[in-house]
């Protein structure tokens, strides 16, 4: 998995003019309690629950303004925050302020969640090019001074008191601590640098301190997904790093709300056509589960869940799942369980999940939109969410130079056979992509037309 990043944007004079159209748009998708109050509001277990959530106006402008985009145009996104400019906004679009502004103004009084990325870690994305970011490795306290200080007082402000601000920390960070550093077969020389220096591991900590102790900001720290975590010695690992990370730089498990799960990601939320226990627990070995526990998304989620605890977080934590690319509609979702021919006839007969391997993030070829944003629609699961907004490009599957501080990373390229990640497989990546987080009207189209459920 990796994230794709940056913002296309149209100018600040659209704000008011944008923000009033989706204004009554996005209360529509949580139940909402019309009662205005004047006090600022009290701290509550899952801030999605009784509450609208804010529809990106630059986002929502690109979706509206693509053939059949405005059938979804009113949904809510996440607003990512990938580089230092982003805070004041880039290239005379929206920032931080700007953001939150519309968001009152959206909110009419009402419970309101806005949803903001945390992606500036030193040395970020570790283990892939297509998302690193602008600060090198050892430079923890430009992103402490410059970019965790600077949006800790933005949240700060009285005048946002009202809103419920979800930060979801740090995409492709904690993971890669534990999947791609020495003594693994996936280990990159920037992921054991990382490991090393403590940089994930304090620039979390310190996010969650600073952001944490603004009462009304509920943090979610990012938790991977069933197809990189969901091995037996990959997930305890994992929940440990997590906790360590969330008592770093003067933290504590306390300021950790939950942990989101496929963000910019492809897994399904569900594979309703078979089991690991399936065919005497033989589906375990076919070569796509791969002695993986998990098939999806939700089962991994809850599990996961209860683990966490295990390592010392509250047990009323709580998880998203980001179902933005992960609904695999259209004519080649299977309607039933595959033949029973083999465990690997079986499963890719049945699996909903059609991507070339599980290890592959870029970019998809025959994905889909998944579950609209909903509140609290399994136990133990805060929200389905669309923290990657559809339409953004994970990666170019080219070589373009910019100055963005964006690689060029192969596993964005239709004509890679892949590397041990995704078990030397073809990425099964769209041609003709843009730079990360630039607007791919072709996977916008195709989401569209593969969703499920069907738009």
């Amino acid at each position: 998995m990796r994230s794709a990043i940056a913002r296309g944007k149209p100018r600040k004079g659209l704000l008011r003019a944008l923000a009033a159209t989706v204004a009554l748009a996005s209360v529509a998708f949580f139940a909402v309690d019309t009662t205005v109050s004047a006090a600022p509001a009290p701290r509550v277990d899952n801030p999605y629950v009784g509450a609208g959530v804010y529809v990106n106006p630059e986002w929502s402008a690109k979706a509206a303004a693509e053939p059949g985009g405005s059938r979804i145009a009113d949904q809510p996104t996440g607003v990512w925050l990938d580089r230092i400019a982003a805070i004041d906004g880039v290239n005379g679009g929206m920032g931080l302020r700007d953001h939150l502004d519309a968001a009152v103004e959206q909110s009419g009084g009402r419970p309101f969640v806005i949803q903001l990325v945390i992606y500036d870690l030193p040395g970020r994305d570790c283990a892939a090019l297509a998302s690193n970011g602008e600060l090198g490795p050892d430079d923890l306290p430009r992103y402490k001074s410059d970019y965790i200080d600077p949006i800790a007082a933005s949240l700060a402000d009285p005048a946002y008191a009202n809103l419920r601000i979800v930060t979801v920390v740090e995409i492709d960070s904690l993971p890669n601590l534990v999947t791609n550093t020495s003594g693994r077969p996936t280990a990159t020389p920037e992921c054991d640098t990382m490991k090393a220096n403590g940089n994930y591991v304090k620039g979390v900590g310190y996010a969650l301190a600073k952001l944490g102790a603004i009462d009304n900001v509920y943090n979610y720290v990012d938790a991977g997904h069933h197809g990189w975590l969901g091995w037996d010695d990959n997930f305890g690992a994992t929940a440990d790093q997590l906790a360590e990370a969330a008592r770093a730089e003067g933290s504590s498990l306390a300021n950790v709300t939950g942990f989101i799960v496929n963000t910019a990601n492809y897994s399904a939320l569900r594979e309703p056509y078979f089991t690991v226990d399936d065919m005497g627990g033989n589906v375990r070995q076919s070569k796509w589960v791969d002695w993986n526990r998990y098939v999806d998304e939700l089962s991994f989620a809850q599990a996961f869940r209860a683990r966490l605890v295990q390592s010392g977080f509250s047990s009323g934590v709580g998880m998203l799942i980001d179902t933005s690319r992960n609904g695999w509609g259209g004519a080649a979702r299977p309607t039933g369980p595959g033949p029973q021919t083999s465990v690997d006839d079986y499963v890719n007969g049945g699996r909903v999940d059609r991507r070339v391997h599980v290890g592959n993030w870029c970019n998809q070829a025959g994905a889909g939109l998944g579950e609209r944003p909903k509140a609290a629609p399994e136990p133990g699961i805060d929200a389905y969410v669309w923290m990657k907004p559809p339409g953004e490009s994970d990666g170019a599957s080219q070589d373009i130079p910019n100055d963005e501080g964006k690689g060029f990373d192969r596993m964005c390229d239709p004509t890679y056979q892949g590397n041990p990640r995704n078990g030397n497989n073809p990425s099964g990546a769209l041609p003709d992509a843009p730079l990360s987080g630039h607007w791919f009207s072709a996977q916008f189209q195709q989401l569209m037309a593969n969703a499920y459920p069907p738009l």
